[in-house]
């Protein structure tokens, strides 16, 4: 017979192999660690908004306008860090040209911009209206104008810092500037730069040391504001006429007396010190036609019905997303409505409220909740790839909220209720065994909701409760 030591050892190496044999080791950080459903959740109470991102920074602040920008969380169930910006420009202000190093796509929530940016080593310039999606990717040097009249211009975008420097959220490298902010002009030698641009110390102290507003400047409603305003045809001709009639002007100033001189900030030669000689030039300088922006307000949503709609965009129907390799999303709740449970299998999702109120939960691995939390306007979410959620509109009012995805491939969602559901798609007697229940049983409890992906959020009226017992029993 075996003695006690040797059953032991037996044991425990019996033990050890089924826990190897079935992929679950017990450690600390385990999803489903007995000591923490032992308190009935697996979080405590004050992380129980943990999807909600609340670390706010300002990068940006002038008169003018501000930027600020919501740090992602990171950690290992994020697949992809994504911090969240918001940028508030004045009327008739300018975010200086510059370049960042992460990738950037705009949404613009209200007003209207002209984006500059350079496009094939050209300068390209588009008009965005509210609704507007356009990508800027890392290290192309790019400038943002308020349009709109009286109207001020707020944007949200994406900030992807998989290429950052690590300096911080994420770094600018000015080219306009001076004094506050400095252009990455002002970091070479004077001699240097001098020789480069083929110009005098003075010239070069004045343009680099007079701007001191800060990255976001008002603009003067000017002559020169009015002339950037034109169609690029017209500013080109409005410029060439002001470069002969200023070359006119001195040519009969000259003639009235030889000691008189064109002043050194003539048209002529200011125009000729910015682009050479403009006479030769200006017909060959012209803008590239860049990639067109996309509206998630003027396209036919994805999915409609009463409860509400949505858009998802993607590389298939936004060429531009693959370069920068995020989707963008619009979900629009009515009072009482929800967005289905579901899981997203390839990609986190980054959420932004619009307006209106509601709730958002989600779920861990092992079945319990994660976060069950209010959402209001403002308030910026995320939710990692894997894990089940669904969000909630409040009963007063609609709920809408926009989105970056980790992937510019199509999500395809798996929806966990609905008439386009898993549990539709699953049915079977395997299904309702997983359940320890009928197949009848569960073709009644799947079944009972006919609408798909965006549902009414009310609960089925207590007789109608009773009818589906009854039918059961």
């Amino acid at each position: 017979m075996l003695n006690r030591a040797t059953v032991f050892v037996y044991l425990l190496v019996l033990c050890h192999g089924l826990a190897m044999g079935t992929g679950f080791i017990e450690e600390e950080e385990n999803w489903s660690s007995e000591k923490q459903e032992r308190k009935g959740r697996w979080l405590p109470a004050e992380l129980n908004d943990m999807f909600l991102l609340q670390q706010s920074k300002q990068v940006v602040k002038t008169d003018a306008g501000e930027m600020k920008v919501t740090q992602s969380n990171g950690g290992r169930i994020v697949d992809r860090p994504m911090h969240i910006g918001f940028i508030n420009m004045e009327p008739k202000s300018l975010f200086i040209p510059q370049y960042l190093d992460s990738n950037l796509i705009l949404f613009i929530r209200r007003g209207e911009a002209k984006l500059g940016f350079i496009y094939k080593d050209k300068l390209a310039e588009k008009r965005l209206k509210i609704g507007d999606v356009y990508t800027i990717l890392a290290g192309s040097v790019f400038y943002l104008v308020n349009t709109g009249r009286g109207q001020r211009l707020h944007i949200i975008c994406s900030i992807d810092p998989s290429e950052s420097l690590g300096i911080g959220v994420f770094q600018s490298f000015y080219i306009g500037g001076g004094a506050y902010p400095p252009s990455v002009l002002s970091g070479f030698e004077p001699e240097v730069t001098k020789a480069a641009l083929n110009t005098s110390g003075f010239y070069l102290s004045k343009i680099l040391k007079k701007q001191q507003e800060g990255p976001i400047v008002f603009v003067d409603d000017s002559l020169w504001t009015k002339f950037l305003e034109l169609k690029e045809q017209d500013r080109l001709q409005h410029l060439k006429k002001m470069v002969d009639d200023q070359a006119e002007s001195d040519d009969d100033k000259e003639e009235k007396t030889e000691e008189a001189e064109p002043t050194d900030w003539s048209w002529r030669k200011l125009l000729n010190s910015v682009f050479g000689n403009v006479n030769t030039r200006i017909e060959k300088r012209h803008t590239v036609k860049p990639p067109d922006s996309y509206n998630l307000y003027d396209g036919k949503p994805d999915f409609r019905n009463r409860y509400g709609w949505s858009v998802a965009l993607d590389s298939s129907n936004y060429s531009p997303l693959k370069r920068s390799g995020f989707g963008v999303y619009l979900v629009n709740l009515t009072a009482g409505s929800m967005m289905a449970p579901h899981v997203n299998p390839r990609a986190t999702e980054y959420g932004i409220v619009l307006y209106g109120t509601g709730m958002i939960q989600v779920v861990l691995p092992n079945g319990t909740r994660a976060m069950n939390a209010k959402i209001r306007e403002g308030d910026v979410f995320f939710v990692p790839r894997y894990f089940p959620f669904c969000q909630i509109a409040s009963r007063s009012g609609p709920l809408e909220f926009v989105g970056f995805s980790t992937s510019a491939r199509k999500n395809r969602p798996q929806f966990l209720a609905g008439g386009s559901s898993l549990f539709n798609t699953l049915m079977g007697p395997e299904l309702a065994a997983s359940f320890g229940v009928s197949e009848k049983t569960m073709q009644r409890l799947v079944r009972a909701q006919r609408e798909s992906i965006i549902l009414p959020a009310e609960r089925a009226a207590p007789g109608d409760v009773d009818a589906i017992r009854r039918r059961e029993q």
